[in-house]
């Protein structure tokens, strides 16, 4: 049975994963809080990626920054310009949307990147409506999406909540770059809240207008980008791909990296990283390959500094393929821009070739709450057998790795053996204990949240010292000595990281 994106909702919800904010209030569009389970999950799809992306290079390193920046960043980005979206509006009722989108919805076409004037042709061409009250739309108009806030007494001083976290690296570069003794290529990742005042925020977390991002820009020598030591590696790698001569088949091709690089021109240094990209989805995240494909962008649809640009899409149960994050190669753009603005120096002088230039930057950028919804999408599993739904988490990703149960709670000295083992594990492992309910109803509820091993304490465990492990998965139990489950349980925990 097909899921709907208002049964998943409710269900978040009520397991406390995602839920909408000042919920109390009525809500804000586009504002969503995470429960206990939705921030285990998301920190943990934090750490896996920080663990990943950080150890392609030693000289990757992670920085926290502010989320509101000085105006004149955004100038030096040309977000003050260029940040804007198309909108339509209604001529009689409240309706509005982003104008773009309504289109591709009742048309079924692409049309990102048109002008306004374009969108306004197609919307008289087709006699477009109003779907709430069927007036005529009203021409097609652009809205800058930034949040400006004013600082000091009497708001003197403007600045802005930064729509990306991309600028905060780029006014960091010259800093880190000296701190890190002057070496290429530098990353500088960073996880942290952007804000986008999005026309029409939809789909829980896929359309926010308060997410997270998790983004790596590396800073490198532009004259190195088509020979990269590492390639050669992943040269017959089989990639994910529908680049823009599939588009009219609509069908993922697999190609090797070396082709991507000898028969589509694409540098060295770029397929490396859709590479490792693809491998974090598939080996990390544990993404069919069937439901992954890395789509390439057109002149019209990537940004004007982009000179390359893939997004990276995961089929959703309701969406279908959707963006998840993307790579994109911005040249020399970014740190051009702000060197012009704050009259800072962002060329540098490279000894290995003794040659100067303003680095070149690779982002791979991913939208975390996006990917959090993708987990609970991909993970969801209303058993019709067990008569519960399961969420079929990796070890590494769920909330909770374990959970410890009495069998019963009316045998004070059954509790209090149970509540022993609970400590200790407790120590070692994401771990919650309870004591409520059925044993039965107990396991439901730890494969509603995705626990993947439950330890139940009963009265073999007074005579003989042993526990049951039950493993999520396969609802297959164990016998195991006390002495033995912290190791046992390591054991497992090592096997599931080796299989990724």
């Amino acid at each position: 049975m097909t899921v709907t994106p208002e049964q998943l909702a409710s269900f978040f919800k009520k397991k406390g994963f995602i839920y909408p904010s000042s919920e109390i209030y009525g809500g804000l569009a586009g504002f969503y809080d995470y429960g206990h389970t939705g921030t285990l999950l998301k920190k943990n799809f934090e750490n896996l990626w920080k663990n990943y992306f950080l150890k392609l290079n030693d000289n990757f390193f992670e920085i926290e920054t502010a989320n509101i920046m000085h105006e004149k960043a955004f100038k030096a980005s040309g977000h003050l310009d260029n940040f804007i979206d198309p909108v339509i509006n209604c001529s009689k009722c409240d309706f509005s949307d982003r104008a773009d989108h309504f289109i591709r919805q009742e048309l079924e076409q692409n049309v990102e990147g048109f002008s306004p004037e374009q969108l306004t042709a197609l919307i008289q061409k087709h006699n477009l409506q109003c779907p709430t009250c069927k007036s005529h739309l009203k021409p097609v108009t652009v809205m800058n999406m930034m949040f400006p806030v004013n600082l000091g007494i009497g708001g003197k001083h403007k600045a802005y909540l930064r729509p990306e976290t991309a600028q905060s690296p780029y006014v960091n570069f010259k800093l880190q770059y000296e701190l890190q003794r002057k070496k290429l290529p530098l990353g500088l990742a960073l996880i942290g809240r952007a804000y986008r005042n999005e026309i029409s925020p939809r789909n829980l977390t896929l359309r926010q207008r308060e997410f997270t991002q998790a983004e790596l820009q590396i800073f490198f020598n532009p004259q190195k980008i088509n020979l990269f030591p590492l390639f050669e590696a992943v040269k017959d790698y089989k990639l994910q791909t529908l680049l823009v001569e599939d588009r009219p088949l609509h069908t993922v091709v697999e190609r090797t990296a070396e082709q991507l690089v000898e028969g589509y021109h694409l540098p060295q240094f770029y397929v490396y990283h859709l590479v490792k990209i693809q491998q974090f989805y598939i080996d990390v995240l544990k993404i069919p390959p069937s439901k992954f494909r890395l789509y390439q962008l057109n002149d019209l649809e990537k940004a004007f500094y982009n000179k390359y640009h893939f997004d990276l899409e995961v089929e959703l149960t309701e969406f279908g393929f959707t963006e998840m994050g993307g790579l994109h190669y911005r040249t020399d753009h970014d740190l051009r821009g702000h060197q012009e603005i704050s009259k800072e120096k962002m060329e540098i002088f490279d000894e290995e070739s003794n040659s100067k230039f303003i680095p070149h930057v690779l982002e791979l950028s991913f939208g975390v709450d996006r990917h959090v919804y993708m987990l609970l999408d991909q993970s969801y599993d209303d058993d019709a057998q067990r008569g519960n739904v399961i969420m079929h988490f990796s070890p590494s990703l769920a909330p909770f790795f374990c959970a410890v149960f009495p069998l019963v709670r009316n045998k004070p000295e059954l509790v209090a053996l149970a509540e022993e083992i609970y400590a200790d594990l407790n120590t070692h492992f994401s771990c919650f204990y309870d004591p409520t309910s059925s044993i039965g109803r107990r396991y439901a509820r730890a494969d509603e949240i995705g626990v993947p091993y439950c330890i139940t304490v009963d009265f073999d465990s007074l005579e003989n010292d042993t526990v049951t492990i039950r493993d999520r998965e396969t609802t297959q139990q164990r016998l195991v000595k006390r002495s033995e489950l912290a190791s046992m349980l390591s054991t497992l925990y090592r096997s599931s990281a080796r299989q990724r």
